[in-house]
């Protein structure tokens, strides 16, 4: 990892911008000096090449010269979400037995969004393991739907993804500024935003605060070519009262997860730009993409270097370097990765021209009464509704729904009559329950894990 960095930062003159936040513009120059402390206070510690390191913080300046740091010194870099629980941390350590942890501190509260600095500490395990691959980057699933796979990236395949975003058409180009919506602490934030901004020369502008009003003056101050987020983010600047000016604005992306219906359509009208998206795992990195947003409802051709295929309806990306899971023992990876290809889990098909449009989860396929049910087609139809918000259905013991309305919305009963008027019987959730919002994971994505959503019920635990 020392040598991409290194690579990364000698790409372009050190005087161009790299991060703009807090109306402070800091070059490459500067990152990389503040790379180089933090790095000497770290190899103080006794971190260094092989060394494994837990790091909790969130998005943030801080969080990009920690990270630059540790791989600077060849240490393996565990990312976990800085909102997680002492519980489920000490359940992480204990699963990847790392060597140090770094966290934040900020008496319990973290801002939404990108921030300048953060206090961290760092903490020795003696009971920790070195790192027995040559995985330098550890990720954790997104925990959206279950148990968390552990997923480890090579300095290798991270260069790879790199290049395929310098290769992939109408990405930011050197001199231009990027709003970085997506968290850096996941893949496309910290890749696609990132990586890519130092290998391209692009400038990777922030918001102080997360609201449309924000975003969008922060986006007309700093003159922004293109914007990264997740549908979250675009969702939320379609309500924005009013729209400024954006002569620069060339590209929009959505990234983290698919993009419901409507979403490109409203920010186009709004904005007078398309909205592409970019697909992909955590395990491979980018797989599709189209920056144009022309393509949609595709979300593009496969990116430079990536073979897939369709395999009995579902989408298959080959990895031939082995498995990026570091217990493949584990039950939740026992069969995603066989024969140098990785199961995705997402069915697919490619038109004529290679263009991949995603149909939903394999998994989210259920039987019900000897019936075969396709939950993506029950939250579709609920979404249609005209004041519903969000939706994710799942499946226990039965189809359950929970949705985020307008105020005065529709309740559960009316949102059952909806659906039996447009589903078969057999389709139609047995229970339906309406929420001023429903729970996301810190990378925006809906969770849904059953018992986290029956959580979030007023009145329940």
């Amino acid at each position: 990892m020392k040598a991409l960095l290194e690579g990364l930062f000698d790409a372009h003159p050190g005087h161009l911008p790299y991060l703009v936040h807090d109306e402070r513009v800091v070059d490459r120059a500067e990152v990389r000096a503040s790379v180089a402390a933090e790095a000497r206070v770290f190899s103080g510690f006794g971190i260094g090449d092989g060394s494994t390191v837990l790091v909790q913080v969130p998005s943030s300046r801080t969080q990009v010269e920690v990270v630059f740091a540790l791989w600077s010194l060849g240490a393996q870099v565990m990312l976990a979400d800085h909102r997680l629980a002492p519980a489920e941390v000490e359940a992480l350590r204990t699963l990847c037995r790392p060597e140090f942890t770094v966290r934040a501190t900020a008496g319990g509260r973290f801002a939404m969004a990108f921030q300048s600095t953060y206090e961290v500490v760092t903490k020795h395990h003696r009971d920790g393991a070195r790192a027995a691959t040559d995985h330098r980057l550890v990720q954790f699933s997104s925990g959206s739907t279950g148990q968390p796979k552990v997923i480890g990236r090579t300095p290798a395949s991270l260069a790879a993804e790199v290049e395929r975003f310098t290769r992939i058409d109408r990405m930011p180009k050197a001199g231009e500024r990027v709003l970085l919506l997506s968290s850096t602490a996941h893949s496309f934030g910290l890749v696609a935003g990132l990586l890519h901004s130092l290998a391209a020369g692009v400038a990777a502008v922030f918001t102080p605060r997360l609201s449309a009003k924000d975003v969008l003056a922060t986006a007309e101050r700093h003159d922004v070519h293109a914007i990264f987020g997740t549908p979250f983010h675009y969702e939320l600047l379609t309500t924005a009262k009013s729209v400024p000016v954006l002569p620069s604005l060339r590209a929009a992306v959505s990234g983290g997860e698919l993009m419901p219906t409507g979403v490109a359509e409203a920010f186009r009208e709004r904005f007078g730009v398309g909205l592409g998206e970019s697909y992909g795992t955590t395990e491979t990195g980018v797989i599709a993409m189209d920056v144009s947003g022309d393509l949609w409802p595709a979300v593009g051709k496969a990116a430079p270097g990536i073979v897939l295929r369709v395999e009995a309806g579902e989408l298959e990306v080959e990895l031939p370097d082995g498995s990026p899971y570091l217990f493949e023992s584990e039950g939740p990876v026992s069969d995603r990765y066989v024969d140098g290809w990785l199961r995705t889990h997402d069915r697919a098909a490619q038109d004529e021209h290679g263009a991949v449009r995603l149909l939903g989860r394999s998994d989210s396929l259920v039987v019900i009464g000897g019936l075969k049910v396709d939950l993506v087609e029950v939250e579709s139809v609920l979404r249609q509704h005209p004041r519903i918000t969000d939706v994710v259905v799942v499946h226990a013991e039965s189809i359950e729904a929970y949705v985020s309305a307008e105020e005065g919305g529709p309740g559960a009963g009316e949102l059952t009559g909806w659906c039996r008027d447009r589903l078969a019987a057999y389709k139609v959730p047995r229970l339906i329950r309406v929420l001023p919002a429903l729970p996301r994971t810190s990378n925006g994505k809906l969770i849904r894990r059953t018992q986290t959503l029956r959580g979030a019920v007023p009145g329940t635990s």
